[in-house]
């Protein structure tokens, strides 16, 4: 069972390390969609690096939280206010070796709730349409959470 705990700065290194395992076979998968495209490559030239900075300003600037288990960080959720009525789960990843435990389920219903505390009547987290965010629409989906299908075009200039 995960214990959820408030983020502090110690936990940096550690969840910045395990948001991009995580992530790793996400960005694969995104890779392969986006192959002979060139957006791939404008937009992520070095994705390790930008998404740890995007990890590490998140936890930073926005309300977060590290799932522990057995000690160890397992996760993290990053969440945050829109306006006045939603709130949004903007960034969560759970280490692979934790996955499919439950850490992912209960970062997700956990911003939920706080979401909900902090007075928003509707939630909300995006994610990618390809195969390697699939786990993690199953998830939200499971959590309660609606599909809008939207559809993004991009073309390299």
């Amino acid at each position: 069972m995960a214990h959820l705990r408030p983020y502090t700065a110690e936990d940096r290194d550690v969840v910045v390390a395990l948001s991009l395992r995580a992530w790793e076979p996400v960005f694969a998968s995104m890779r392969r969609v986006l192959a002979g495209s060139g957006v791939y490559e404008a937009f992520y030239p070095d994705w390790r690096r930008a998404q740890a900075e995007a990890v590490a300003r998140a936890c930073t600037e926005l309300e977060a939280w590290v799932a522990e288990v057995d000690g160890r960080i397992a996760g993290f959720v990053a969440l945050h206010s829109l306006d006045e009525t939603t709130g949004e789960i903007h960034m969560v990843a759970v280490d692979p070796e934790s996955q499919r435990h439950g850490v992912g389920r209960a970062l997700t219903e956990h911003a939920t709730t706080r979401l909900r505390a902090r007075g928003s009547t509707v939630a909300m987290v995006e994610t990618g349409g390809d195969p390697g965010h699939a786990p993690a629409r199953a998830l939200y989906e499971d959590c309660g959470y609606t599909p809008l299908p939207s559809v993004r075009y991009f073309r390299t200039l």
